[in-house]
């Protein structure tokens, strides 16, 4: 049975409020980076307006979301079938900062353009300019992660545990292909 509309928007609402302080936006921010009213937005949040297509994919660029989530939320989409879209998900990761986000979409994205080329069909072991450019995007990415993982740790802005800065080195060390100490690793 389809929810109630005035709950759906409502769960919109809540979404919307959700991935707001996830990205760490002030309802007033949102507002002028989705071009939209400050009352506007906030009547959407509470559940009390239903917006247009439109302005949920304000809303979701404002939020670096993909308009498709807000559509689906609101009832505008039905939900995806199959396959599940891991880059919308990390881009909606309300834990993550945008430079986290953007550094686990380059990664997942390079180990995706691996796999591609390491097809059953593909000679064993052979590997392509390209691989080597996504893994060194990787890699970037991934150091980019554990420099601003050591900043933050630094300026006190937000606690970071030295689990997390290693495990983001860690990446950043295996997505090189190297090991911890600096030698060359087996590329994978």
């Amino acid at each position: 049975m389809a929810p109630d509309p005035v709950e759906r928007w409502r769960d919109l609402g809540s979404f919307i409020r959700e991935q707001r302080s996830g990205a760490r936006l002030s309802l007033r921010r949102l507002s002028e980076l989705a071009g939209i009213s400050n009352p506007y937005l906030s009547q959407i949040e509470r559940g009390l307006r239903r917006p247009s297509a439109d302005i949920l994919q304000q809303i979701a660029k404002a939020l670096r979301i993909s308009a498709e989530t807000l559509y689906v939320q609101a009832g505008i989409l039905d939900p995806p079938t199959g396959g599940t879209d891991l880059v919308a998900h990390i881009r909606t990761d309300p834990h993550l900062t945008e430079s986290q986000k953007q550094a686990l979409v380059q990664i997942y994205r390079s180990f995706r353009a691996e796999s591609a080329e390491a097809a059953p069909s593909a000679e064993a072991g052979a590997e392509s300019a390209e691989a080597a450019q996504s893994a060194d995007a990787g890699a970037q990415s991934a150091d980019a992660a554990a420099r601003s993982a050591d900043e933050r740790a630094g300026s006190g802005s937000e606690a970071v545990s030295p689990e997390t800065s290693e495990k983001a080195e860690k990446t950043a060390v295996g997505a090189r292909g190297a090991t911890p100490d600096g030698a060359p690793g087996s590329a994978h």
